[in-house]
């Protein structure tokens, strides 16, 4: 997760600086970050309850990544191809913490 949100920010910092790339590259930037320390959250956890909800909410996080990901301007292929790889990754980090819920629950 520390990885994935490091990766964003690099990505971000390459992208186009337009109005509507600042705001959504914020709100990307916010919610890459937010996927590992809701799971660093998770793992300090002091219930079962409190583990579940933030599994949750980095779950969460991690699909509005892949949201803002598509919503940002690119303008060559370089990035096209970053943004499709930090896409794919979101869709794993998904996948990882949707394992994680159905092996709580």
């Amino acid at each position: 997760t520390f990885l994935f949100a490091k990766r964003v920010r690099d990505f971000v910092r390459r992208l186009p600086k337009d109005i509507a790339n600042i705001e959504d590259s914020r709100q990307l930037v916010n919610a890459s970050g937010s996927v590992g320390a809701n799971y660093i959250k998770a793992n300090e956890a002091l219930s079962k309850k409190d583990f579940v909800m933030r599994i949750k909410i980095s779950r969460k996080e991690a699909k509005e990544s892949r949201f803002g990901l598509r919503l940002v301007h690119v303008t060559d292929e370089i990035l096209e191809n970053e943004r499709s790889f930090l896409m794919n990754e979101a869709t794993e980090l998904m996948n990882i913490f949707g394992a994680i819920l159905r092996k709580s629950e």
